[in-house]
């Protein structure tokens, strides 16, 4: 078949997918109808009771059911591309409706309650997130349109701003808490990216020499590897102890501002970790290009070190920054076990919650680690696949 009488066949509804897309918008049905979508409690300590359906969601519910139940069709046209774009933008559209819907109907339920009511997201509300999630990004995969994904995260990311701005997403207790302690946060998200990048760049600074040690790899090996099974918060204790051992020992170095709870336990713990990702990408990127390719650069008089800027850096810096992405972003969540030591960062809010007993306090640490982790891997895969269209077309 050619590729005029191709272009020319009529789109198709995919089977297999039609089933899989007639099973997700029952799990969507069930979540929405089904499901409690709020817990309206008096206080955040106590159980509340859950708010289903319309008594939640209102005349949203329709639209969100339009809006998606579009996307669904519209994805699972075959050989569609204009079409997952436009399921793209119908999911899109019903996940900020379900958001303001969510807050409308939490500032409905908490009309005239005392001030310390509270309004949290149910199992339907996360379920339903979920699935309209899920959708998304099966349409953005389709549509096999590279900067689709960047657009539909900003368009999301304007969205929720919006209506944060409008004052529609008020009620919720994640917006209250935030509310309460904006300050605390922004100064949590600073202490967190100062931990993961200090440990990132400390780790970098180790793992180089470690990888350009020739004779010692097998006990290079042996250490970054061995220090992957050491339980983290155990580790975090042992460099505690260290810290505190080595300042009785030497009682000037407390002059210096080290201390044995804070973020010099917690950044070198953190490096420990990173070792490994870091001095394995390296030693593949030295051997990435082959044999042949690094003789005949000998062969034309190159020094080790012309060869190792101009051959063996450019041809592995794919898999360098495949190492670097990984590093960080698993930096990123392990800072949040720093606050165990006094170190700070998102995890100190985390750990708050849990003591609390308050799940959306919880997730009001949970989420800011979340989206630097996915901004760290977006930002990254990009750059690395960048380096590989320019070192390996």
């Amino acid at each position: 078949m050619t590729a005029r009488s191709e272009s020319a066949a009529p789109n198709r509804i995919d089977l297999p997918h039609l089933l899989a897309g007639l099973a997700w918008l029952a799990g969507l049905w069930f979540a929405m109808l089904r499901l409690p979508l709020l817990n309206v409690a008096a206080n955040r300590l106590v159980p509340g009771h859950p708010v289903v359906g319309a008594d939640a969601l209102g005349w949203t519910g329709a639209a969100i059911a339009a809006a998606s139940l579009a996307g669904l069709v519209l994805t699972m046209i075959r050989d569609g591309r204009r079409f997952a774009l436009v399921a793209a933008a119908g999911f899109t559209v019903a996940l900020l409706i379900l958001a303001e819907g969510l807050g409308s109907g939490a500032a409905r339920n908490l009309a005239g309650a005392a001030p310390a009511a509270r309004a949290s997201l149910g199992a339907g509300s996360w379920l339903a997130l979920a699935l309209l999630g899920g959708g998304l990004g099966f349409a953005v995969r389709r549509s096999r349109v590279r900067w689709l994904g960047l657009a539909v995260g900003l368009g999301l990311g304007l969205g929720l701003a919006a209506l944060a701005h409008a004052g529609r997403l008020d009620a919720l207790s994640l917006a209250v808490e935030y509310a309460a302690r904006h300050e605390a946060v922004q100064a949590a998200i600073r202490e967190h990216l100062v931990l993961a990048g200090s440990a990132l760049a400390i780790a970098i600074a180790g793992a180089v020499p470690l990888s350009l040690w020739r004779r010692g790899q097998g006990l290079v090996a042996m250490l970054v590897g061995g220090i992957q099974v050491v339980p983290a918060v155990a580790l975090l204790g042992a460099l505690v102890a260290l810290t505190a051992g080595l300042l009785r020992a030497v009682p000037a170095l407390r002059e210096t501002g080290l201390s044995a709870l804070g973020a010099a336990p917690a950044v070198a713990g953190i490096a420990a970790y990173l070792l490994l990702p870091l001095w394995r990408g390296i030693g593949l990127a030295m051997r990435s290009p082959d044999a042949a390719a690094i003789e005949a650069a000998e062969a034309v008089g190159l020094t080790r070190r012309q060869i190792l800027l101009g051959i063996r850096l450019p041809l592995g810096a794919p898999i360098l920054v495949g190492a670097l992405r990984v590093a960080a972003v698993q930096g990123l969540g392990l800072a949040t076990l720093g606050a165990l030591v006094g170190a700070g960062g998102l995890g100190r809010i985390v750990f708050d919650g849990m003591a609390q007993f308050a799940p959306d306090l919880i997730l009001l640490g949970a989420v800011p680690v979340v989206a630097l982790s996915l901004g760290a891997e977006i930002g990254l895969s990009r750059l690395e696949a960048a380096a590989r269209r320019r070192w390996h077309p």
